[in-house]
């Protein structure tokens, strides 16, 4: 597989490395440094792309891709008020689009047991939750994407919560998310039940990026077989 790396930063080399290992291609590396060879004409030659950017210039590399019309997996977040369009390219274009949140398998299964403990929880009554995230000091979007996918999921089963917040609450109905940067954490996820009498936590660790990468270039041999907008559930056919 030939393989179009969008951004060329601590992600890039690491999915660079892990696509290598796994017996494909990386035909070009866009950075900032090479902006002008970012053209439909150059990312027609790759099979698909996988773009881990910034918030701000996310949504029109996906553009750009969609002009050379070749599948695109996305790793950035902060972005997604354009989602709805994004969609809309697959449905009505025929475009191929893999979005995650966060390519992690371990953080994959954490949503799952997430969304069942949020259930349990929900049933239970008497406790209050709350989700922390850390990230290194580079990260740009705060809270993350991982964070947010982690609260919609529980406000969707906890019928006490109706929205989430940064940082402070203002009424029991809102579902807090503390973000920390703190040197050069990959990703720490937290949610935390609490009542008068004790407290039930799940955490989600990661140890490196390369997890994140491995799952970024199992998506791309995904996304190379297969049509329309996905997602890791698709991937991992839960």
């Amino acid at each position: 597989m030939k393989i179009a790396l969008i951004g060329y930063g601590k992600m890039g080399k690491e999915i660079e490395k892990i696509a290598i290992e796994r017996g494909h291609e990386i035909i070009f590396k866009f950075d900032v440094n090479n902006k002008n060879e970012f053209t439909p004409v150059n990312l027609k030659k790759a099979d698909v792309a996988i773009e881990f950017t910034q918030p701000d210039s996310a949504y029109d590399n996906y553009l750009k891709c969609f002009e050379a019309n070749i599948p695109v997996v996305s790793g950035t977040t902060g972005w997604l008020d354009k989602l709805p369009e994004i969609k809309k390219q697959c449905k009505e274009n025929g475009q191929t689009f893999f979005y995650a949140s966060n390519f992690s398998i371990g953080v994959n299964l954490f949503f799952k047991l997430n969304d069942y403990l949020s259930k349990l929880m929900n049933k239970a009554g008497g406790y209050d939750v709350c989700v922390t995230e850390t990230h290194h000091t580079e990260k740009k979007d705060a809270p993350s994407g991982t964070a947010i996918t982690v609260a919609e999921s529980i406000i969707s089963n906890f019928k006490n919560k109706k929205t989430w917040v940064k940082e402070n609450t203002v009424n029991e109905t809102e579902l807090v998310i503390r973000s920390f940067r703190e040197g050069k954490v990959p990703g720490i996820h937290t949610v935390k039940y609490e009542s008068d009498v004790d407290y039930i936590e799940i955490t989600h660790s990661a140890k490196s990026r390369k997890g994140f990468a491995l799952g970024a270039v199992s998506a791309a041999e995904f996304t190379q077989k297969n049509k329309g907008f996905l997602t890791m559930d698709d991937l991992l056919n839960f």
